[in-house]
């Protein structure tokens, strides 16, 4: 089986990183392209695929800066999708939840994920990124 791989460069894409070697995955930055449910699509197959071997160990971290709501569902469906490995797949998996510090939403979000998924999610913290001088907010 391949890596999967989307850089995340692009605007409103985030990086997706699965390695079936390491069994160690990240989905990071921004969500909110229009076509969200194509774009996960292969995503979605993949996991499919992956998620047929029993027994794996899995590390699945997500950090997030911004997603929409279509892209908040696909992200509970491979939630939920790992959870359901765990019961019937006998695996053993690990779902970090990544927000910056002070990003209270984005910590009520992987809350919530937790409570509606049964999932034990680790809920991380990472330092506030400090802007530019010469960068600001509108």
């Amino acid at each position: 089986m391949e890596k999967f791989y989307i850089d995340g460069t692009q605007e409103f894409i985030p990086k997706i990183e699965l390695n079936p070697v390491s069994n160690h995955h990240e989905i990071s930055g921004e969500s909110h392209h229009e076509y969200t449910w194509e774009f996960f699509e292969p995503i979605f197959k993949w996991l499919e695929e992956y998620l047929t071997t029993p027994g794996r160990t899995i590390v699945m971290d997500f950090r997030m800066s911004y997603f929409n709501t279509a892209s908040a569902k696909a992200f509970y469906e491979i939630i939920e999708s790992l959870v359901d490995y765990k019961k019937h797949r006998y695996g053993d998996i690990t779902i970090n939840w990544y927000y910056e510090e002070g990003d209270l939403d984005m910590l009520e979000i992987g809350e919530d994920y937790a409570e509606d998924s049964g999932a034990d999610i680790n809920l991380i913290p990472y330092p506030k990124v400090h802007k530019e001088e010469n960068d600001f907010e509108i």
